[in-house]
């Protein structure tokens, strides 16, 4: 059985999205542009998937501004069964 992990950033708004894909690709953090699952919110239509190695690297663009998110999430898949948690920060 194999379980996938990945992150998910959501946003206030597509602006806010645009600018944390430029972040993103500044930074060289590998991710993913997809719409935003129904299950965390219906605001904002875009959402980043990320690598969870590299959730440390988020967490430190939000605390030095460069990012401005509405939150972060953990997307597990394991076996077509799929889990989204919200991550503390």
């Amino acid at each position: 059985m194999k379980t996938e992990e990945y992150g998910i950033v959501t946003f206030n708004s597509t602006h806010h999205a645009i600018s944390g894909e430029k972040i993103f690709k500044e930074k060289e953090i590998p991710f993913k542009t997809i719409p935003t699952p129904r299950d965390i919110t219906l605001s904002c239509g875009l959402s980043i998937l990320f690598s969870l190695e590299d959730i440390h690297k988020v967490k430190e663009l939000y605390s030095t501004n460069e990012l401005s998110i509405k939150g972060i999430y953990k997307y597990t898949i394991n076996e077509k069964v799929k889990e989204i948690t919200e991550i503390k920060w």
